[in-house]
């Protein structure tokens, strides 16, 4: 990785030595982004970023431009201290700052916030929602990462941070502009946007963003598309500001998205050869199969055998939000923020990309179940784990309405400003989230049961879900000014939060034509049984009808918790700023169906220590440099924990559970420099260290009593004491360099950048072996012996993914001969960098290792053609 490093930035620094020995003469001039004096509302007023005492990066819309940032997750690479967990696609990511992480059903610990309205929330099988939809990225005056608890200001689960969308607002000006792009996979994207006053009082601004761009991940099974990990997608979004009187404004924003890709697939890397009988046994020698046609087909990362036929995954999300400011006087204002918006998702996709066959010789059933004395004949295709929907229902569907109300004000002489409010937010189900998932079948759809048994073990999971999230809170947050210089923040917040919900989950299998209690499921004609999933507590045999309702069960969950914050700031000049600040974190609780008895869990506390320094400077040189360093003291931290079923009926799990102790500390570093106002220099490093403390062992766990009236009998942590946190690299770097070219302004504004996104390696899947090699002492309580820690023929580590470092080039021509036209040409991971976005999830039960591949080297043209002013 060393010598990537080395390479890559030998490959920048001859793109900038080339243009910049051109003639290093004078030409733009310094922008905001380029000194800190970039307006920003991460304490939900506008503030020059250096005058924020808050670790923040910040992008703005020409740096979103050339670095192509078109969803959510591309923001990663040109974000130190942030990560993602792309485990189900980079539509789904889930985002983790400075080391906190969202884990399946567990609350986000990094809000994403639109126009200052969080989110539309969701919870469906895998991670969704929660986050701004594909297409949000137009249009954009700024993105604002804020690092550590936001908890005051911010609301609900901002323990890592929070992500702000900033659109543009409605001007006076009659403007806008409309651009296109191409490149390869056959990218084709369109946006543009219309900004009309329509008075002097009434103004409007329309934007939309239509992209379509084939998947990098070509799929060799002849069955469905022959790509996969696409993009497609279409926003748009409808922005009105009346002012209805001099002091009264009213804001509406109307944003629409939908997304329809054929998903994300992953790639098989390994098997454990050391399985040999029952699952296990069957998975991983499927998975050996797998790898060795790959093998004989001389395979790229980028090949897979997907065998669905009709992948796709479709999210749709809509959302207006209504901001009304009153400048009630010279010192007050009150400002009223209300949203509504519905998220829905329909998905069906292969989990693991598994084109599994019977090996040679053929498979003992017997080893399954001795009641199955049947020898599977050797090339009998099955399928392993193929989620699809279930019929009358999305795979989650959820509507939210949000209220917030904020008074504030500022003292007569400007020594007190204040903020005092109230947040109101209401999530509902709209109908059933639901989903179908087969097993051991070979399946054209799930959904309607077109499947074939060929193991004679094929089932069917079916989950339908009802979850209703209520979370309200008061806040206030003051800032007094002893002195010019020396300014004490002090703020708190009370949260309550509560969850209830039902779920009516089943379990059907195919069905002999001589099994007893069978029925003809009246939506498809298949025979089936059925059986509630939640057989502990509805333990009533096969279903009359497969009618669910008997299966139904109520759930509820309530945590109420403080949180605060108190920062100290002193300024010995107007450039330069020291501050010092502790926050309290809190992450609300959950529910999850699956484990019956198990299914809740408390919240989580963050202890957030932090010293920093902003600076900024300005003459032949300028720009600015920020440090942060912060430490964090994690309590009752949600891990996920093992089960071990007590009853024949009742299968195995994974809980969390709200228990243990972790810290984590680290440095963020972020600046800009200009020489002499044509290059320029953009850098952003963190490091970052974490650690579990503290972890109850099983014996420990289970002395709780927290299996009391349960089907399990035990209860294992898959972390241990020492470990690292997952998706939580120790450093990440960022740097930039523009060169603009001393050009004659009837020419235009010619300029060539780059980037290097360097992060070292990091544990994708805490539940995995970390390491290879029989020396190594795995970080988790994994079982697995140390011959199995890597998997033949590869040596692929399971649970950690390697670092990496990408090199990003754009061309920006700005003013095309004093034309109001720009053009642009970008290139993404140019030295065509083999990585890594994550691990999936096939170890623990199939025995096999299967990897999310990052994209391959993407690059395109842009045209724009700019209008009014």
């Amino acid at each position: 990785m060393r010598n990537t490093i080395i390479r890559s930035g030998l490959l920048l620094g001859v793109a900038f030595a080339g243009v910049a020995s051109a003639n290093p003469a004078l030409a733009q001039s310094s922008d905001d982004s380029a000194t800190g004096d970039i307006i920003v509302t991460a304490q939900r007023i506008e503030q020059r970023l250096l005058d924020v005492p808050i670790s923040i990066s910040v992008l703005d819309n020409r740096q979103l431009a050339n670095r192509n940032i078109t969803v959510a997750n591309d923001l990663v690479n040109y974000t130190p201290s942030l990560s993602s967990n792309e485990r189900y696609g980079p539509e789904k990511q889930s985002f983790s700052l400075r080391g906190f992480n969202q884990d399946q059903s567990t609350a986000p610990t990094v809000g994403v916030y639109f126009a200052e309205v969080v989110g539309v929330r969701a919870q469906g099988g895998t991670t969704s929602g929660n986050n701004v939809g594909a297409g949000a990225f137009m249009d954009l005056q700024n993105v604002q990462v804020l690092k550590g608890p936001q908890g005051t200001l911010f609301g609900r689960n901002t323990t890592g941070g929070a992500i702000l969308l900033t659109p543009h607002k409605p001007t006076d000006n009659l403007e806008g502009y409309i651009e296109g792009s191409l490149g390869n996979y056959d990218m084709k994207r369109v946006q543009g946007a219309l900004n009309i006053p329509l008075s002097d009082t009434f103004k409007v601004r329309i934007a939309g963003d239509r992209m379509k761009r084939d998947g990098y991940m070509r799929s060799r099974s002849g069955i469905g598309p022959d790509n996969l990990n696409d993009r497609n997608y279409f926003a748009g979004r409808l922005s009105i500001v009346a002012d209805l009187t001099p002091d009264l404004e009213n804001y509406t924003i109307f944003q629409y998205s939908k997304s329809n890709t054929r998903g994300f697939t992953s790639r098989i890397v390994g098997y454990d050869p050391t399985a040999t009988a029952g699952i296990p046994a069957l998975t991983a020698l499927g998975a050996k199969g797998q790898l060795e046609r790959q093998t004989a087909r001389g395979d790229s990362i980028y090949d897979v055998e997907s065998t669905v036929d009709d992948p796709y995954l479709r999210l749709e999300q809509w959302q207006v939000i209504n901001t009304t400011t009153w400048k009630a006087s010279d010192t007050i204002t009150i400002k009223n923020i209300a949203s509504y918006g519905e998220f829905r998702e329909t998905t069906h996709f292969d989990l693991y990309a598994s084109n599994f066959q019977v090996g040679p010789g053929g498979f003992n059933l017997a080893t399954v179940n001795p009641q199955l004395p049947i020898i599977v004949p050797a090339g009998t295709r099955y399928g392993y784990i193929e989620l699809d929907v279930l019929p009358g229902t999305d795979n989650s569907a959820q509507s939210t309405f949000t209220e917030e109300l904020q008074l504030q004000g500022n003292s007569a002489d400007g020594k007190l400003n204040y903020t005092i409010g109230g947040y109101l937010e209401f999530s509902r189900p709209l109908g059933f989230s639901g989903g179908r998932t087969s097993s051991f079948a070979d399946c054209v759809s799930p959904t309607i049961f077109a499947c074939t048994n060929p193991l004679f073990i094929g089932s069917f999971s079916e989950s339908r879900t009802k979850l209703s999230f209520d979370n309200h809170g008061v806040f206030a947050q003051a800032s007094y000014k002893f002195t010019d210089r020396l300014t004490l923040t002090a703020g708190g917040r009370y949260t309550f939060d509560k969850i209830t919900g039902i779920t009516a989950g089943t379990r059907a299998s195919f069905a002999q034509p001589t099994a007893v209690n069978n029925f003809v499921d009246p939506v498809t004609g298949v025979r089936l049984t059925r059986v509630c999933t939640d057989t502990f507590r509805h333990n009533i045999g096969n279903i009359p009808g497969g009618d669910p309702a008997p299966c139904i069960t109520p759930l509820e969950n309530k945590s109420n918790k403080p949180t605060w914050v108190v920062n100290l700031d002193y300024k010995p000049t107007d450039d330069v700023m020291i501050y010092g600040k502790y926050a309290r974190g809190y992450r609300q609780g959950g529910i999850n169906f699956t484990n019956p008895g198990v299914e809740t869990w408390g919240p989580e506390s963050l202890d957030s220590f932090e010293v920093g320094a902003k600076t900024s400077f300005r003459g032949a040189v300028s720009g600015y440099f920020n440090l942060a360093g912060f430490y964090n003291k994690l309590s009752d931290v949600q891990i996920f924990a093992g089960l071990t079923s007590g009853q024949a009926n009742v299968s195995g799990g994974a809980a969390i559970v709200a228990a243990g102790k972790a810290r984590s500390y680290g440095l963020e570093a972020d600046g800009s420099l200009t020489f002499f106002d044509s290059l320029r220099f953009d850098v952003g490093y963190a490091y970052l260290d974490t650690k579990i403390q503290q972890i109850p062992t099983a014996a420990e766990l289970l002395a709780t009593g927290i299996l009391n009236g349960t089907p399990f009998i035990a209860i294992t942590p898959s972390v241990l004491p020492g470990s690292e946190f997952t998706l939580a690299p120790k450093h990440k770097l960022t740097l930039t360099g523009t060169y603009t070219l001393p050009l004659d302004e009837s020419f235009g504004k010619l300029s060539v950048g780059g980037t290097l996104a360097y992060q070292s390696r990091q544990i994708a899947n805490g539940g995995m072996p970390a390491e290879c090699g029989p020396t190594k002492t795995p970080l988790t309580s994994s079982t697995v012996s140390a011959t199995q820690w890597c998997f033949a023929p590869t040596t692929t580590p399971l649970g950690r993914q390697p670092g990496r470092a990408l090199v990003n080039l754009n061309i920006n021509w700005d003013g095309v001969a004093g034309l109001p036209i720009d053009a642009a040409f970008f290139v993404t991971n140019l030295t065509k960098k083999q990585y890594f976005v994550n691990t999936g999830g096939g170890f623990n039960s199939g025995r096999f290792a299967d990897v999310q591949v990052g994209e391959p080297r993407i690059w395109g043209f842009r045209l724009k053609y700019r209008f009014g002013n």
